[in-house]
């Protein structure tokens, strides 16, 4: 069975955000015919979309599996279900927030996954964390880097610090 990389984008703004993302990174290594690889340090940012709410808790994992990229959606949305997880307001707070940034180079678009994450290219506390794990990938659509994005990211006033691994 041919294995996948998977780039999994984590944060968390209520409660204990660090064991929330904790947790999450210990159910994703938890999965059947998976293996979390490797992790980022952990960094505290600023919210973007709605602003007034607490800071988050982000990183990013890189997790190798031989399922497709709908089923660990599924096991993703699953995990955020069993750490609290409730959508109420789109970019909202958020006991834990998992998404999907890459799948091996795969471009999908279908009505439930986006992937690439069609926003990661704007969004500093992806690309930090991203860049620190992968700095040479190659965005499928956009043909540059994790580094060249990161370089080339407009948004210089979004504070991204890190805290700890």
């Amino acid at each position: 069975m041919r294995q996948h990389s998977a780039f999994i984008g984590f944060g968390s703004n209520l409660e204990d955000r660090l064991d929330n993302c904790r947790q999450a990174l210990e159910a994703l290594a938890a999965l059947p015919a998976c293996r979390l690889l490797e992790t980022s340090l952990f960094y505290e940012t600023d919210p973007v979309g709605f602003e007034e709410q607490p800071p988050f808790i982000n990183g990013v994992a890189l997790l190798k599996t031989v399922q497709d990229a709908h089923w660990l959606l599924r096991q993703m949305l699953s995990i955020e279900t069993m750490l609290g997880r409730v959508r109420v307001r789109k970019w909202g707070p958020r006991s834990i927030d998992l998404d999907l940034l890459f799948f091996d180079d795969l471009i999908i678009d279908s009505p439930d996954l986006s992937v690439p994450h069609p926003l990661l290219h704007e969004r500093r506390f992806v690309l930090e964390p991203l860049n620190e794990i992968a700095p040479n990938f190659r965005h499928p659509s956009l043909g540059k880097t994790v580094a060249e994005l990161l370089t080339e990211l407009k948004d210089v006033d979004q504070q991204v610090k890190v805290l700890f691994d």
